[in-house]
């Protein structure tokens, strides 16, 4: 059989992969992989960057770029049979991976490389290199070997379990509303909840917990009982708390498990706890660091949360009749008083972004800041709705290619929750070949679908959340693809310390708040004309709207994170510690029954374990970078090119070649400061 994971093609085959393909070609490439392992771990094998890289490191990338698209497939398009085979190779590589990552004999190779002998972006991967052997277990011996391997395998199933429970649960819930209940929802949401009861041949409005759905009947759902009933769904998600029907589905032991094996892993590599192991390779200097950083950023937001709470109760009390307002009226309660105070809707905000013209204005201000063209291409894809860009720079002799993206914007059945960016390959002055490599990327969102109403077809309208969103993963995705390093280690994302890796994609979400930005990706769906600027400056004017509230909301994740990986929960019940942190920082009461954890898929089943406060961490660092283009801009009113090609230099083409600290410095000339989050969030009287 021709496998289409095992055939030479310029990008992954994903319209021709199925999952019987897996297995045939995960053990050839990992037969492979061990093979160039054995070659270049021999005694008599150089223990120079180059020969290592031409047969070690040409043979696992051809593994990773496999498993990283059957990977892709299981998070945006999961189905039974594919999930099968997806969990039986999983142990394989995950085995595979471990025992690469703590082979003492390739440690031993690179220890006795010299230094000295490598280029700058050599030097940087070796010693990244050398370190994450430590962390992998290359100096444990014995028993304590055999168990840290075991831990890792058993680690990777959990968080698959973890991520498939969240899945599993949230499509499995629906709900029938009645017309009478969908009172106040907005027109797109009701038309496509509409839809889709017609096609189950239902009647009423087909209600999910997707982020589409679900967000705008919160917001603008008028009937207190409707929002209840999905709230609790929601909050209850992947947990005993959920209806007897989904309690199969509880990631309690799930999480249990996770966080008895990392101590377990972080004792065996001699740390006290996850939390320090977590922060080793990052630029925090340690747990302690973190949890001050946080409650100092609490003690500075406090004030103004409170003043955002006390505000929404006597706006609820005065003009809903809500006097006791409950977890699920918080949202409407917000949206109502938004729109009494600076006298605009989300709703009327949405009807101006649609999904081409918003695209459209992101290329733009891409292209004029960092002196690219962006343009479709062609690649196979997975679904009729993934398009396929790429990204090159204007020569003299013409166009040069500088790497590639997917972007797979809508929410669906058996694609996982959320927005993310993941890299398909990176750039790499191939050992094997000598030829250069540029990098492709995945831009994965979760929007609502475009609707058609009497054969007329609309396009996707998105919240303003929503293009600040895309304009987050698409900072991810220009880290990934601008990047001039030629090591594959270090190139673009790779090699970022995981707490400044956040920076070039809060950076872009600023560009959605600039007029000469906005003015250039807005075209109201029925009749074209472009965001009036006086609802713009409404929406500046609500911009920094219960931010107080939303920074606590962040730090109470972030602070739960670490202190659970740090000191561990009290009684081993995760939901103990959970309170202890909201009684400390939260201003606002969660039910008993809301199991928020039980999703929490980013530190169970995702990269940020003991790092979740990397988004606060690098908030500041992004903060301040585009404090340089204020700065520079103040003459204007546009973004300077120059400050661009600067941010570009520094920060974006250097990727991972140097401490994500230096780079910051090469930018602004100095270390990072608290200011610019805090007036950016309409706080800065709170440093004083």
């Amino acid at each position: 059989m021709n496998n289409p994971l095992l055939m030479a093609s310029p990008t992954p085959l994903f319209d021709q992969i199925r999952p019987e393909h897996v297995a045939p070609a995960i053990e050839t490439l990992l037969a492979q992989a061990q093979g160039a392992l054995e070659t270049v771990t021999a005694a008599g094998f150089p223990a120079q960057w180059s020969a290592m890289a031409t047969t070690l490191d040409v043979a696992n990338e051809k593994l990773s770029m496999a498993w990283g698209a059957v990977s892709h497939l299981n998070s945006v398009a999961d189905g039974p049979e594919l999930r099968a085979a997806y969990n039986a190779a999983l142990p394989l590589v995950t085995e595979f991976w471990t025992r690469l990552g703590a082979d003492e004999r390739l440690y031993a190779k690179y220890k006795a490389m010299d230094p000295a002998s490598l280029n700058p972006e050599q030097r940087q991967a070796h010693k990244n290199a050398v370190r994450n052997f430590v962390l992998g277990g290359a100096e444990l011996t014995g028993e304590a070997r055999t168990r840290f391997a075991a831990i890792q395998e058993r680690m990777a199933e959990l968080s698959q379990k973890f991520s498939e429970n969240t899945l599993d649960a949230t499509d499995a819930y629906f709900y029938f509303a009645t017309a009478e209940e969908m009172a106040g929802v907005p027109a797109d949401v009701s038309q496509a909840a509409r839809t889709a009861a017609v096609v189950d041949g239902k009647e009423g409005f087909k209600l999910s917990l997707k982020m589409p759905c679900y967000l705008p009947v919160m917001q603008f759902a008028t009937s207190s009982a409707l929002r209840a009933t999905l709230y609790r769904a929601y909050a209850t998600r992947a947990s005993l708390e959920a209806a007897p029907e989904a309690q199969h589905f509880d990631n309690a032991p799930v999480m249990r498990e996770i966080l008895a094996l990392r101590h377990e892993e972080a004792q065996l590599l001699g740390f006290a706890n996850f939390g320090a192991l977590s922060v080793a390779p990052k630029m925090a200097d340690s747990p302690e660091a973190v949890i001050a950083f946080l409650r100092d950023l609490a003690k500075r937001a406090r004030p103004y949360a409170e003043r955002d709470v006390a505000e929404l109760r006597a706006f609820a009390a005065e003009h809903l009749d809500l006097h006791d307002p409950q977890a699920w009226d918080w949202p409407f309660i917000g949206e109502k008083l938004k729109e009494a105070r600076y006298a605009f809707s989300e709703q009327e905000v949405k009807q101006y972004f649609t999904l081409p013209k918003v695209l459209a204005g992101l290329f733009k201000i891409v292209e004029g800041l960092f002196d690219v063209v962006i343009s479709e291409d062609t690649a196979p894809v997975w679904n009729e709705g993934v398009h396929f860009y790429r990204i090159e720079r204007q020569t003299p002799t013409g166009r040069i290619l500088i790497g590639q993206f997917y972007l797979d914007p809508s929410a669906r059945s058996g694609k996982r929750g959320g927005a993310w960016m993941d890299d398909v390959r990176t750039r790499w002055l191939r050992p094997d070949t000598g030829a250069l490599q540029t990098p492709i990327a995945h831009l994965v969102c979760n929007f609502a679908e475009g609707s058609e109403t009497d054969g007329v077809r609309k396009p996707a309208l998105l919240s303003h959340d929503d293009v600040t969103t895309l304009f987050h993963e698409f900072g991810h995705g220009l880290h990934h693809l601008l990047t001039q390093v030629n090591e594959r280690d270090v190139a673009g994302i790779s090699g970022v310390e995981w707490d400044a890796v956040e920076l070039p994609s809060q950076f872009m979400e600023n560009f959605c708040w600039e007029w000469n930005v906005i003015a250039h990706m807005t075209a109201h769906v029925d009749t074209g004309a472009p965001l009036p600027r006086a609802l713009f400056d409404k929406m500046l004017a609500a911009r920094n709207f219960q931010s107080g509230m939303q920074t606590l909301r962040q730090i109470e994740f972030s602070l739960f994170d670490m202190l659970l990986h740090s000191g561990g929960a009290p009684h081993g019940d995760p939901m103990a510690l959970l309170q202890q942190v909201r009684d400390e920082v939260a201003v606002l009461p969660s039910p008993a029954f809301a199991r928020s954890i039980n999703t929490f898929s980013h530190i169970f089943a995702g990269g940020y374990a003991a790092g979740y406060y990397s988004y606060k961490w690098a908030e500041v660092l992004s903060a301040d970078a585009y404090a340089a283009f204020e700065e520079s801009a103040l003459a204007s009113g546009d973004p300077n090119p120059s400050t661009g090609k600067k941010y570009l230099q520094s920060i974006l083409e250097a990727g991972g070649s140097r401490p994500a600290m230096e780079s910051f410095k090469a930018f602004r000339g100095r270390e990072p400061t608290l200011d610019a989050l805090l007036r950016h969030q309409g706080m800065a009287q709170a440093q004083h």
